[in-house]
């Protein structure tokens, strides 16, 4: 199995490669460079295949020229849905909103999309205390990681949920 998932890994990270925009030097966060790190570490941590392909992709949608059916056509409905549920809604304008909103969206659909929201949500937390940027760990990883344990079902468990709290902290 784990060959198999090699394969499509890397046929995912081709195809962020060949629709996604080139990160500027003075960007917030290097995407691409993001995407594979949330999904080598769902990889490295032994996630379903559902969940390590559409931790790289997490982000298509949002930040892309990849449209849902090419992600169905590629990769499935299964992974297509996370996806979905992993991507934010931008015509919400208030940054609250839009991570409760997510978040919540997220927990509704189950265990799999809370893993890999938590997966970007710990790789942020890394990237933004690397580059010591206060602002976006405490509006962005801070208030997501509050609205994943509020949203999250009693349900849900995971070694992931602990590593969260460790970065909360």
């Amino acid at each position: 199995m784990k060959e198999s998932l090699d394969i499509e890994f890397e046929k995912a990270v081709r195809m962020l490669v060949k629709y996604f925009p080139v990160s500027e030097e003075n960007s917030r966060k290097p995407i691409l460079f993001h995407d594979i790190r949330v999904g080598a570490y769902l990889y490295e941590n032994n996630y379903s295949r559902d969940i390590v392909l559409a931790g790289v992709l997490h982000d298509a949608l949002e930040f892309s020229e990849i449209t849902e059916k090419m992600l169905l056509d590629e990769f499935g409905e299964s992974i297509l849905k996370i996806i979905k549920a992993d991507s934010k809604d931008r015509s919400i304008e208030n940054s609250e909103e839009r991570i409760n909103e997510l978040i919540k969206r997220c927990a509704d659909s189950g265990q799999d999309a809370l893993i890999v929201k938590i997966a970007d949500t710990i790789d942020s937390f890394k990237h933004y205390t690397k580059t010591n940027n206060q602002d976006e760990l405490q509006n962005y990883c801070m208030k997501t990681a509050s609205a994943i344990f509020k949203y999250m079902s009693v349900d849900f468990n995971d070694p992931i949920f602990d590593e969260l709290k460790k970065w909360q902290k």
